[in-house]
């Protein structure tokens, strides 16, 4: 999929297949989603281009699995009740993630957030900060171009100021979940280019 269609989705093995065959518990967490499943183009600071959980047919289609692409509100009920699971990805809104708002907004939101999730992940826990596009069309490691991209990984098992030089992409941070747990990798991330980024977590 190239483009940013809002009423279209793609039939391929994808990440939701490989976590509930391993028996992992996952949910997606969208700031400003109205409610569980919405599967409208946008509400608000919502956009669905950004919840790739509802571009894959068998996820979209079965309300079983749609039921865990809920707003963020249900995050703190969550992190409260000790109920986050094995594998939770975070959207921010239009304005947090400082696509229409001030960096400095998106890092009042982070602020809040990061701190809240780390002493909710426990001793083996790791959190990928990332962020979707940078300012050009530069690309790497065999994939569509979309700019240079700070990513930020943290977590007990991360050694400390650990820094990689790459080159990595997303496929990158898929094929690193994947490895982490086991699973085969799906796709460009199985691509002799796609570079893992186990190497985070080697002196931790």
């Amino acid at each position: 999929m190239t483009t940013d269609c809002t009423f279209c989705t793609v039939s391929a093995p994808n990440l939701v297949d490989q976590l509930e065959g391993a028996g992992i518990s996952w949910k997606a967490y969208m700031e400003g989603l109205p409610s569980p499943c919405y599967q409208g183009p946008s509400s608000g600071e919502y956009a669905k281009k950004h919840d790739p959980f509802l571009y894959f047919d068998d996820v979209a289609g079965s309300a079983a699995r749609c039921s865990h692409v809920v707003p963020l509100t249900q995050l703190g009920a969550d992190l409260a009740g000790s109920a986050l699971p094995m594998f939770a990805w975070i959207t921010p809104d239009l304005c947090h993630d400082t696509h229409d708002c001030v960096v400095a907004t998106g890092d009042g939101f982070l602020a809040g957030l990061i701190p809240r999730l780390q002493r909710a992940m426990g001793p083996d826990g790791v959190l990928f900060l990332t962020w979707d596009e940078g300012s050009t069309d530069a690309g790497c490691c065999g994939s569509p171009g979309g700019g240079h991209v700070a990513t930020i990984v943290v977590g007990s098992a991360v050694a400390p100021g650990a820094r990689l030089a790459g080159p990595f992409s997303h496929y990158s941070i898929l094929r690193t979940i994947e490895a982490m747990w086991g699973l085969p990798p799906l796709r460009q991330a199985g691509c002799s280019c796609t570079e893992v980024m186990t190497a985070f977590f080697a002196a931790a």
